[in-house]
């Protein structure tokens, strides 16, 4: 089992969403989270005075799946729709997952998905 974590810019959030929805991703858990990478933040104009905002707003998509069948195609699906080219696009980390247990069934593992 592999555990996807996306950070992506929050406009992207339903085209992502859909993208996964297409290759049989079924579930998936968003935050809304702030960071900066590159970018080190960036600073705004509000009533005239300058402002630094140190952490960009981003979305946080968690998707577990069973094989690694289905975790090429998340991360292909993910990448393909959060795409903008700009700095701030975001980052995929991928890791292993050793067990999952569903509390309602007493499922484990892929049964748990």
């Amino acid at each position: 089992m592999k555990k996807i974590e996306a950070i992506i810019k929050p406009f992207k959030l339903d085209e992502v969403k859909e993208a996964l929805v297409e290759v049989g991703i079924e579930g998936m858990t968003v935050s809304e989270v702030k960071g900066y990478g590159r970018q080190q933040g960036h600073s705004e104009l509000y009533r005239g005075a300058e402002y630094i905002v140190e952490f960009t707003p981003k979305v946080k998509i968690e998707i577990v799946v069973s094989t690694q069948e289905y975790a090429d195609k998340a991360i292909e699906a993910i990448k393909e729709a959060a795409k903008t080219g700009k700095i701030g696009d975001g980052k995929i980390f991928v890791s292993d997952i050793s067990k999952t247990i569903r509390i309602r069934t007493d499922e484990e593992d892929a049964e748990a998905l």
